[in-house]
């Protein structure tokens, strides 16, 4: 028998343990390069993006550059032809996109996230009627912890494409109160005082200036206006805590809120009654003559 056609007959066994080993190793070297490609990217933007777009970043640079290696690297040595990929590619690709079209509107959507940064981690926000405070921004998605502490994910195409109200991206906010007084009261006494309060509270901003007046003139109340401007780590606290020192202000100066109440007047031939919300039901028959009867329980 020939030993050489015998030889040549055999499987090239140390070919494909060479480029099976070889291909491992340059996978590992990948893997170790793109782990030290994002720490020193960590250690140089930390400081000039934000937590949640700097990790979008990161995750996005390590896979792709894992993708490149392995295409570009890995399938010449272990025998894969690049030029048959890319039509199978196209083809797969085609496939896929019409089966994950929402998968790639997030992920297209988490990039224009991270470019147009209209919110960022820790912010409060209202996204469709979602409010809560924003935990993370992932590459599908965004999760937000609700004010009742509840775990609410939302894609980042719903987030791209929703209107999002962001509660704390400026440094300042306004919060109004409508204060009702009495019609015996003095308006213009009531202002002073509200605006005595005003510019002893240390966080209330002078500029934008404070604006107190009265805007309309109720069935039971003059409406007093108060606009407050406040620094946005102060301003719930504020909003919260200055309604009722304004009231009890008030108080003290003899100015009170009044309770909602009605008058009803009934006229007859050549007398009137008058019929109040803490009199009796019904007229004495005295006082009665020439006016319609009441019936019980009317007022």
């Amino acid at each position: 028998m020939n030993v050489t056609a015998y030889m040549s007959s055999l499987p090239a066994i140390p070919g494909i343990v060479f480029s099976t080993v070889g291909a491992i190793i340059i996978l590992i070297v990948a893997i170790f390069l793109g782990k030290g490609l994002t720490i020193y990217l960590q250690r140089s933007l930390k400081d000039k993006i934000d937590k949640g777009h700097l990790d979008i970043i990161l995750k996005a640079g390590y896979y792709g550059l894992i993708t490149l290696v392995i295409v570009a690297f890995i399938f010449p040595l272990i025998g894969i032809d690049r030029s048959g990929l890319l039509v199978t590619g196209g083809v797969l690709g085609i496939v896929i996109g019409f089966a994950s079209q929402s998968i790639v509107g997030n992920l297209i959507s988490g990039f224009f996230l991270v470019v147009e940064r209209p919110i960022k981690i820790g912010d409060q926000i209202n996204i469709d009627s979602n409010t809560g405070f924003v935990e993370d921004i992932n590459i599908f998605s965004t999760i937000i912890r609700t004010y009742d502490g509840l775990y609410m994910r939302i894609p980042n195409q719903t987030v791209f494409t929703s209107n999002i109200t962001n509660y704390v991206a400026n440094v300042t906010r306004r919060f109004e109160y409508v204060v009702g007084i009495r019609y015996s009261d003095d308006a213009d006494k009531a202002i002073r005082v509200i605006r005595g309060i005003i510019d002893n509270e240390p966080f209330a901003l002078e500029s934008p200036s404070p604006s107190i007046f009265v805007d309309t003139l109720g069935d039971n109340s003059v409406n007093i206006v108060v606009r407050i401007w406040a620094p946005i780590t102060e301003w719930f606290e504020m909003k919260t805590r200055l309604l009722w020192v304004i009231k009890k202000t008030l108080e003290e100066h003899g100015i009170e809120i009044p309770f909602p109440q009605r008058t009803v007047w009934f006229s007859g031939e050549g007398q009137t009654g008058k019929l109040s919300g803490k009199e009796d039901n019904y007229l004495p028959e005295a006082e009665n003559d020439g006016l319609p009867a009441l019936q019980e329980g009317t007022r």
